[in-house]
């Protein structure tokens, strides 16, 4: 039955990216307005700073003392446990992003853990699969879509979310509206809401250790940080040295 449900969900997934994904391309690739070149990473500069502070402010006031008061209630094991589910339940998408990447092997891999931890882990809460040798990986439409060939675009601050660029607005609206797994199988709706509010809370909470370790301005520090991050996803970890030496020699 779970693999069955599984192999729905995946089947889905897949189907919904691989058209919406293509007819995103190959209208970037046609019209030219979206897969712009990268000399001019940033000319929403001053928007983009805008919304920063927003979100800085709201993070400041409203974001970091719930994960902080979350984090003090909430006992390590849980803690963990919880960050476990959220981060096997993406097993499923992330397995379907590989497979659209034409990387079989690796969903292979991202189906086994999700069946693995769901079953001998305690539906997650434990990670059985990463201690029997089973890596964890990370792949988004976003990535999925660098790899198809749209670049990044302009950067973007997007309100509460933080770092983006065109590419991955584009891909984040699209799972965010059609790729709602499990959390659309979830009633009522007052519990998924608070299944979904956990997550943000909890990945939250998981960034705390991370505060306040930007040099100078931050700003361009995350903006530069994110750019390079995001690429070298896409090429699965292997950076661009040009694009290296240039954000390691900058003046901050």
């Amino acid at each position: 039955m779970l693999k069955s449900l599984v192999g729905q969900h995946l089947a889905s997934v897949v189907m919904k990216q691989c058209k919406l994904g293509a007819v995103i391309v190959l209208g970037s690739l046609s019209f030219g307005k979206v897969a712009l070149a990268n000399e001019n990473v940033d000319p929403y500069e001053s928007f983009n700073r805008g919304v920063w502070k927003f979100n800085d402010y709201a993070d400041r006031y409203v974001m970091k003392p719930v994960a902080q008061a979350y984090k003090a209630v909430t006992p390590d094991i849980l803690e963990r446990g919880i960050a476990n589910v959220f981060s096997n339940i993406g097993n499923i998408p992330t397995a379907a992003n590989n497979l659209l990447q034409g990387k079989p092997l690796k969903a292979g891999q991202d189906i086994t853990r999700f069946i693995f931890n769901a079953t001998f882990g305690g539906f997650g809460l434990y990670d059985i699969a990463t201690d029997i040798g089973l890596p964890a990986h990370q792949e988004d439409l976003g990535q999925t879509l660098g790899v198809w060939g749209m670049s990044q675009g302009p950067y973007i601050v997007l309100p509460f979310l933080g770092p983006s660029s065109v590419r991955d607005t584009v891909a984040y609206g699209i799972e965010l509206s059609q790729l709602n797994y499990p959390y659309d199988d979830i009633e009522p709706d007052s519990s998924r809401n608070a299944t979904v509010a956990l997550n943000v809370v909890n990945l939250r909470a998981q960034l705390l250790a991370l505060d306040n370790i930007a040099p100078g301005d931050d700003y361009l520090f995350f903006r530069d940080a994110y750019l390079q991050r995001r690429e070298a996803m896409v090429r699965d970890g292997k950076t661009d040295p040009e694009a290296e030496d240039d954000f390691l020699n900058e003046d901050w």
